[in-house]
């Protein structure tokens, strides 16, 4: 889909629909839209003076122009109160419209970014949020679907702008495409079936995204794993007949080689449980247990394009958890990359096991300023938090701080979570170093006092996103399937601490 940016009128556009943002509560109508509205026998106003259309949030109408506009269509979207505007609503706001006109199939729309128009002061801003609104609301994951689509695809969208924001209005639609794109690319990876998406087909990806944007990739195997003593990854991977790999992806935005973030993803890509075997009753969904990884990695291919002055590296240990006569077993004690023993309670409880020794190759191999790991851990993380937000664990406030505010502005909503020393206590172990579970009571923060052994004193956050990594149905720019959250946090994050 192209997405183009156009000085002129609105209502001169030659497409299948244009789009119109009405505030709730304001029933008269100026300049452009009037003219519109007189154009169409004041259809517009009539439907508001009606009730029919008052603006509200996620309303929405659509006129045929019977040929008095160059397009077929307009299509009324509510903003809801004028005041209350924000980025994201805009974002929402747009995802739906967008597949509103798809089922019209209205495949080619203009829409006006203007202050006027939506609101929102920033024409650069406007741009980017109405760009990603549109990407990510119209996403579909249609790989393994022989059937046609039901819909046609868009081919376009107009931004119409003043043609003094005309540059600003590029510089937000470019910006958009990256974010976007990048979620996308996470979705993606989150959404194939495990046998499409092994530890070697992250690799895969891994290594196109490395040669597109000429980022720096190391790849690690099994022998390597063991002579650096990754005693976690090899253990949990080790029930599969898939080989594990060791995935290192490195941007550089500055000459000083010292790594300002690190980037670590769980990356199981089947999560069966291992030898402590998941209910079959929603196994299938734990293809997407590598949300963490995909998350990433797709944050390195937009960073990679932003070119933000610092150097960020990506790391993830990818790996199937699997049922065998080789499998790892409940009982068993595993020691990490950093020398710490842990004793095995579940074989369920398998991803930190894998961030352990990922965390510890980052402290002792990229030694990088600061650490945040993104994993589908927990599912007390769900009961805690339910579907609406990541929890945020931290050992350092100013590092979590960045973290809750670039979630904000992406509009992948976080929450803090506590890292009381007393948590501590139910992960203590009678013949190892650490148990890998503290029990069901507080397992989120437990799971969080586990990695924090190995994350060590470098500044680091913890994101358990097991609650919003994958949604059941399709609300704003979220779609069914994997939401690709939190890789637009990431790449806010990294942008802003480029400018600090």
């Amino acid at each position: 889909m192209d997405i183009k940016v156009r000085a002129g009128k609105l209502s001169a556009q030659k497409n299948d629909a244009i789009v119109i943002g009405l505030f709730e509560g304001e029933k008269k109508l100026s300049g452009e839209i009037a003219e519109i509205d007189r154009s169409l026998g004041g259809a517009l106003s009539q439907s508001i003076k009606q009730g029919r259309l008052t603006g509200k949030t996620g309303e929405s109408e659509i006129f045929h122009s019977f040929g008095n506009l160059s397009a077929n269509l307009m299509l009324v979207v509510g903003l809801g109160k004028r005041d209350e505007l924000t980025l994201d609503k805009l974002r929402s706001a747009v995802a739906g419209l967008c597949r509103t006109l798809r089922q019209n199939q209205a495949l080619s729309i203009a829409i006006q970014p203007l202050e006027a128009s939506v609101g929102v002061k920033n024409p650069s801003e406007n741009a980017q949020a109405i760009t990603e609104g549109a990407l990510l609301g119209l996403y579909t994951f249609r790989r393994h679907i022989t059937k046609k689509p039901e819909y046609g695809d868009f081919k376009e969208i107009i931004l119409v702008c003043r043609a003094d924001d005309v540059t600003a209005t590029k510089k937000g639609v470019d910006k958009g495409k990256i974010l976007a794109e990048a979620a996308n690319l996470a979705r993606d990876m989150a959404n194939e079936p495990s046998n499409y998406m092994t530890p070697a087909d992250i690799t895969e990806i891994a290594q196109d995204i490395a040669s597109q944007h000429k980022l720096d990739l190391t790849i690690l195997e099994r022998d390597e794993m063991a002579k650096l003593g990754m005693g976690g990854v090899l253990s949990v991977s080790q029930g599969s007949c898939k080989e594990p790999k060791f995935i290192i992806l490195g941007y550089k935005g500055r000459t000083a080689q010292t790594v300002d973030l690190a980037l670590v993803g769980k990356g199981v890509t089947f999560d069966s449980g291992g030898i402590s075997l998941k209910p079959s009753e929603g196994m299938g969904d734990m293809k997407g247990d590598m949300a963490g990884a995909a998350s990433v990695i797709a944050a390195m291919s937009a960073i990679a394009q932003l070119k933000p002055k610092l150097n960020v590296t990506a790391v993830v240990a990818a790996v199937e958890n699997m049922p065998s006569g080789c499998a790892y077993k409940p009982g068993d004690v595993v020691k990490t990359m950093n020398g710490k023993t842990i004793e095995v309670i579940t074989t369920d409880a398998e991803g930190r096991i894998t961030l352990a020794d990922a965390l510890s190759y980052v402290n002792a191999r990229i030694k990088a300023k600061n650490i945040v790991d993104v994993a589908t851990l927990t599912g007390a993380c769900v009961v805690a938090l339910g579907h609406v937000a990541s929890a945020i664990f931290t050992n350092k406030q100013e590092l979590a701080d960045k973290v809750l505010t670039a979630g904000k502005k992406a509009g992948e909503l976080s929450w803090q979570m506590p890292m009381f020393e007393e948590y501590k206590e139910q992960n203590k172990s009678d013949v190892a170093d650490i148990k890998n579970t503290g029990g069901r009571p507080g397992g989120a923060i437990t799971a969080a006092q586990f990695l924090v052994e190995f994350a060590g004193d470098t500044p680091w956050v913890h994101m358990d996103i097991a609650g919003v990594d994958l949604s059941d149905k399709e609300h704003g720019y979220t779609v069914k399937g994997a939401t690709g959250i939190p890789v637009r946090t990431l790449i806010i994050l990294a942008m802003d601490m480029a400018r600090k």
